[in-house]
């Protein structure tokens, strides 16, 4: 029996539809939309680092704080499943970029 007030949700990719790997997310703020900006980092030496950006979304305000939710509901779950994930102090204390 199905919720009345919630409706039948339909998955459909789109023939552009991709799937790609990141391991840097760049986030941009202004009054109307955030926006994200996905990339790949790579090590060039010792001393540089190369960011590859290779898609950007923009969301709205309301999107992101549900994705914001979402994210952490499934970062509990995987932690509670597989262990605590460690982020760098510089990073979790607002001292350095996150890729």
């Amino acid at each position: 029996m199905s919720n009345p007030g919630q409706p039948n949700v339909n998955l459909i990719n789109t023939t552009d539809y991709r799937e790609s790997y990141a391991n840097s997310v760049q986030v941009r703020v202004s009054v109307w939309d955030f926006l994200l900006i996905f990339g790949r980092v790579q090590q060039q030496s010792a001393t540089d680092v190369e960011v590859q950006n290779f898609q950007a979304i923009y969301v709205s305000p309301q999107q992101a704080k549900a994705l914001m939710s979402v994210l952490e509901q499934n970062v509990i779950q995987y932690e509670k499943t597989f262990g605590e994930i460690k982020l760098d102090p510089a990073i979790t204390q607002g001292q350095g970029p996150i890729h």
